[in-house]
């Protein structure tokens, strides 16, 4: 046997010389040599350089690709005699060779299967797949390997453990030792003390990601070993590409439980795609297309602004209000950290309050499918993790598994059903809405996991919406939580027969007057994959700083919502005064930064300022200083969008211009008593 391995195991230790030389000497240098080095591969440059060999290690892995750690044992042998005496050169024992199969030809239909369509012909191959880690159990040790010794010929044979059933290392059947013309087939043998080798072990569970599924089709999972420098380099909620083997192992032997073979799969590789998921490919006359458009619209910018507007929802009439809303909390603002060094989040959060009917489900979807990676689900959570964490008890072991929250970290998680959700979850979602992270405490799992993502919620009111009570009562939702929304847009189904007109003329596409127009209103919104493209673009080209003008409308605004809460303490809405915190005012910085994104801009001015303020006006359905904002459900798009701003723009600054003056008053009473 060793005969024939002599060759591929030559081929493979010139291989590593001549390409790798680089990071073996890195290893031969390092200084523990007790720890276990990964030597990456590329498995397509592996190809071009030896085809036949290429494709024996693809077939054949379990036995090849130990065959390669040994060839690389070996090249450190060489290379460690041009070393100097001083420069501290050892040969490591321990190095994997890791084989990244990213563009190379493994990348088919046959060996990069969705989870769900995993057979028995992928069986022994090398394999890769693609899925979002969704539990992670705790970090074991295993035997390895250790060797035994022939009592007649004193040969000594290396063991290593059967994973298929539950990683035992049985003794050898017989020694094949060749003496002569004979075998010894010597069946004594006798373990030699110290030979054992032990390995870090790690068990994750793999879900496909429910974006490439169909509609109607149930994502699988698959249990993933990992050994050795593999684990702990992911976590729940993590995208992951994984190259191993795939075998099948027995099922645990639990009562009243058929003992099965189970798909598992043996990691070589693993790489985490969480820093590529908001990477979307814009060619560059997308780009300039961006720009053209607002070279069109740069003597009317709140024109374009609607125009991209209207391509979200395009089949729900009106409801400007909403999509702008909903447009701001997708591009969301800048995370910066304050003077403590505490980050302060840059993602929005927005909760549609309405009566059935109104179109909250449909913006739910739309925005799923406007993020790059989402995840839909209701107050009760879809798993038993429900939003936040669990603690689960596989096969004996407690493992954590991953809800809503946490899979959709660094991107949009839509919530139907907000005051649905369970108890456990209502505790923990508020550090997961502002603090963007979950800390769980359960079973002895004690840790912390991040949840970088924007909350999209939709909830129904309790019975007949009562415009006198606070919002908190009408929704069953408390104030803290009510507060840590940026924006919560109330959807009033009011009896009003001029909008039931025109929705239904639209709806109907009867109204002969209208048609060209409609036609035309068709012809310009933006498509949804252009839309999605612009969403990306402006989130990561554009760092939006606030201006000293929309610095001074913020701060006054804010000012004022204070004074006002402050003086008429007996008959503001106690939800609204809830929400005149320090978080409106992070949520005013935020939609204004988000809205000069929106409009292609990398400076806050007046007008994001003055947008950002009407956001929050929207959402104050009892204390809003701006009494003709209306109700966010019969809002429409204006023909003249820069002139209905001017009056806006009047109506607010006169409403804050006795702030200024009092701040004035205050500072120049500041400078005399210096």
């Amino acid at each position: 046997m060793e005969e024939e391995e002599e060759g591929p195991k030559t081929d493979m230790a010139r291989y590593l010389i001549q390409h790798h030389s680089d990071q073996l000497r890195s290893i031969i240098l390092s200084p523990d040599p007790r720890l276990h080095y990964p030597l990456y591969l590329d498995f397509a440059e592996f190809m071009d350089y030896h085809p036949p060999l290429a494709y024996i290690v693809f077939s054949q892995p379990v036995e090849y690709l130990r065959l390669f750690d040994s060839a690389a044992v070996w090249v450190q042998k060489v290379m460690c005699q041009n070393f100097k005496a001083g420069d501290n050169a050892s040969v490591k024992m321990f190095v994997h060779v890791r084989i990244n199969v990213s563009g190379s030809p493994l990348e088919c239909p046959e060996t990069f299967p969705s989870i769900g369509r995993i057979r028995v012909k992928h069986h022994g191959i090398l394999l890769t797949l693609k899925g979002t880690v969704i539990r992670s159990g705790a970090i074991k040790m295993f035997e390895g390997e250790r060797d035994f010794e022939c009592r007649k010929c004193k040969e000594r044979t290396k063991v290593y453990p059967e994973l298929e059933t539950r990683n035992t290392l049985p003794q050898p059947l017989s020694c094949r030792r060749s003496q002569g013309s004979k075998i010894c087939e010597s069946i004594s043998f006798q373990f030699v003390e110290g030979t054992t080798i032990c390995h870090d072990y790690q068990e994750i569970k793999i879900q496909e990601s429910t974006q490439v599924l169909g509609v109607g089709a149930i994502p699988r999972s698959i249990p993933v070993i990992l050994m050795d420098d593999l684990v702990d380099i992911v976590k729940a909620g993590d995208d992951v590409i994984v190259t191993g083997v795939l075998i099948a192992k027995w099922s645990s032997d639990l009562k009243d439980v058929r003992c099965d073979l189970d798909p598992v799969l043996i990691a070589n590789h693993v790489r985490r795609i969480n820093e590529l998921k908001t990477d979307i490919d814009i060619p560059d006359d997308v780009i300039n297309q961006f720009k053209n458009f607002w070279l069109n619209f740069k003597d009317t910018p709140l024109k374009g602004r609607n125009a991209i507007l209207r391509g979200i929802c395009p089949q729900i009439f009106g409801l400007f209000t909403v999509k702008l809303a909903v447009a701001l909390t997708l591009i969301g603002g800048v995370q910066h950290a304050d003077a403590s060094g505490t980050k302060v989040r840059g993602e929005s959060h927005l909760l549609l309050v309405g009566d059935p009917g109104t179109g909250k489900s449909q913006f739910l979807k739309f925005a799923a499918k406007l993020s790059n990676r989402s995840v839909i689900t209701t107050g009760l959570g879809s798993t038993s993790a429900g939003l936040t964490v669990t603690a689960v008890k596989d096969g004996g072991e407690w493992m954590l598994e991953a809800g809503a929250l946490v899979l959709a970290d660094g991107g949009l998680c839509c919530i139907d059903e907000f005051d649905s959700m369970r108890e456990h979850d209502r505790a923990t979602i508020h550090e997961a809405m502002e603090q963007q992270t979950i800390s769980i405490a359960k079973a002895g799992l004690v840790t912390t996991l991040s949840t970088r993502t924007i909350v999209f919620g939709a909830t129904n009111p309790k019975g007949q919406y009562d415009p006198n009570q606070p919002l908190s009562v009408n929704t069953a939702l408390s104030g803290p939580l009510l507060s840590r929304f940026d924006i919560v847009l109330v959807l009033l189904d009011t009896k009003n027969p001029e909008w039931d007109a025109v929705v239904s003329s639209h709806i109907l596409g009867v109204a002969e007057p209208e048609k060209g127009k409609h036609d035309e209103d068709l012809a310009n919104i933006w498509p949804l994959p252009l839309l999605r493209r612009y969403i990306h673009f402006v989130k990561r080209n554009f760092k939006p700083i606030l201006t000293k003008e929309a610095e001074k409308v913020i701060s006054s605004y804010y000012q004022l919502q204070r004074r006002s809460a402050t003086q008429n303490a007996g008959f503001i809405v106690p939800c609204t005064a809830a929400r005149t915190t320090v978080r409106m005012l992070e949520s005013l910085i935020r939609l204004a930064q988000a809205h000069a994104r929106l409009m292609f801009r990398n400076e806050v001015t007046r007008l994001d300022a003055i947008t950002a303020i009407l956001c929050i006006e929207s959402s104050m359905t009892a204390s809003a200083i701006v009494d003709s904002i209306g109700n966010a459900l019969h809002s429409n798009f204006t023909d003249n969008p820069d002139q209905e701003y001017i009056k806006q723009e009047k109506l607010i600054l006169g409403m804050l211009s006795p702030i200024d003056e009092f701040s004035n008053i205050n500072n120049i009473a500041g400078s005399t008593s210096e």
